[in-house]
């Protein structure tokens, strides 16, 4: 089964990228975080340099990368890309 996604790029990933947001089509689901990940990274090398800082959000709730539990996408779900936030 796939599935069709949004996905938003915040911060540094949008930089990295040169986009905001893009729909994925064809994402396997269920998927591992970290397999989303790489399906990221297979689209975009770039975004490797937030490889261990970067965070993914799946229907606004935050799944680290590490994670191995699956994930079950649905069509039009979005997934984030939250780099670390710097500031004062």
């Amino acid at each position: 089964m796939t599935a069709r996604v949004c996905v938003l790029y915040f911060a540094k990933s949008a930089e990295l990228t040169g986009l905001k947001e893009e729909e994925v089509a064809a994402v396997p689901t269920p998927i591992s975080s970290r397999d989303l990940w790489n399906l990221l990274l297979q689209r975009h090398p770039r975004l490797q340099t937030l490889q261990d800082r970067v965070v993914l959000a799946v229907r606004q709730q935050y799944v680290a990368i590490g994670d191995q539990v699956a994930v079950t996408l649905g069509d039009r779900d979005e997934v984030a890309v939250v780099p670390p936030l710097s500031g004062g």
